[in-house]
């Protein structure tokens, strides 16, 4: 696909610049050597990330800039820009990351096994990011088709870990002793597209579709852009749907991403069909099918690549715990963007 000429590439580039004035109360880049498909929390202040590609990648903390966390007088913050804190390589692609929490550890995972691969970053007498241990999966991936993308992760306090690429191969495990917790008696084995804990005692486990739990509810986005909400007491049946206006591109179930706001009601993250990232309420939604608009659309990995729109789609994102509308997210093209952005039915009143 042709690559767009520079006067038309910059004259988008501002007019974006322009709107992006009124629509962000923040906005930071960063450009990573290779992309990554993970962001990962381990702090309020800094992110992890990591490479996919198939030879060696980095693996960094990624402190965020300080100016973003200014409440008052951003413009007398001197640090605008986002900072290396702790890195490393890995021998291979990270496709899943998880930090432990209340550890200095996270947990990664290749896309090629089921196994896990255990990190200790930094600390306060070194900048560097090692490999200090693996996990054993329970299977060995054979071919393509099965677990496509590899294991996925949840990670609890206790430094448990449940991990598994399949429905059948899910297992938690106590990360200092190696030692296997609980393997669920699960028949049927289907590739896992999302792993995360409901609660001390209770998992979630979704298949096929891009999925995520909050508050009791469970939604999930097909890679045509259908979103189906259930309550998690009865996940099989949907209580809500909608057809998301997403850009389609061929995209595998994988790809796409949805995360609920932690910190603000009733919204999600959409990502992976393009270089935009939307946000949409979900709480006009109702059992009849219906087509819906983004509250919001961050357009900047789409608008800032010097390729068209189609060449470039979001790989991650990921809300800050806190912050009600602040987010990061990474792109196909290296770039890694954190972002407040503003409701405009709130700024109109």
């Amino acid at each position: 696909m042709a690559e767009r000429g520079e006067a038309d590439f910059n004259d988008i580039l501002d007019d974006w610049f322009i709107e992006s004035l009124k629509t962000y109360k923040d906005l930071h880049v960063y450009q990573l050597e290779h992309p990554t498909q993970v962001i990962e929390w381990t702090s309020r202040k800094t992110v992890c990330v990591a490479g996919y590609s198939s030879s060696t990648n980095e693996i960094l903390e990624l402190q965020l800039p300080l100016k973003l966390f200014a409440d008052e007088n951003k413009g007398l913050c001197a640090e605008r820009d986002f900072k290396v804190v702790h890195g490393g390589f890995t021998e291979g692609p990270v496709r899943c990351l998880r930090h432990v929490p209340g550890t200095r550890c996270v947990v990664t995972n290749d896309g090629l096994t089921s196994d896990l691969q255990v990190w200790t970053v930094g600390g306060d007498d070194s900048d560097v990011i090692r490999r200090t241990g693996s996990v054993a999966g329970r299977k060995t991936r054979k071919k393509k088709s099965d677990s496509e993308g590899g294991s996925r992760i949840a990670a609890r306090h206790s430094s448990q870990v449940l991990h598994g690429a399949q429905s059948d191969d899910i297992q938690l495990t106590q990360l200092t002793s190696g030692q296997i917790l609980y393997t669920p008696e699960i028949t049927s084995s289907n590739p896992l597209s999302s792993l995360q804990f409901v609660s001390d005692d209770v998992f979630l486990a979704g298949c096929y579709a891009a999925g995520g739990a909050s508050s009791g509810s469970f939604i999930r986005v097909s890679s045509s852009g259908l979103a189906e909400i259930s309550d998690l007491r009865n996940p099989g049946a949907a209580v809500s749907r909608a057809q998301l206006s997403v850009q389609s591109r061929h995209c595998n179930p994988g790809d796409v991403k949805v995360s609920w706001a932690p910190a603000l009601n009733d919204c999600i993250a959409v990502s992976g069909f393009s270089g935009l990232v939307q946000i949409y309420n979900t709480s006009g939604w109702g059992a009849e099918l219906q087509e819906v608009q983004p509250l919001f659309e961050h357009r900047g990995h789409a608008v800032s690549s010097q390729s068209y729109e189609g060449d470039v789609f979001v790989t991650s994102q990921l809300w800050h715990p806190e912050r009600p509308r602040t987010l990061l997210s990474a792109a196909s093209d290296g770039s890694v963007h954190v972002w407040d952005w503003v409701d405009q039915s709130d700024a109109d009143r």
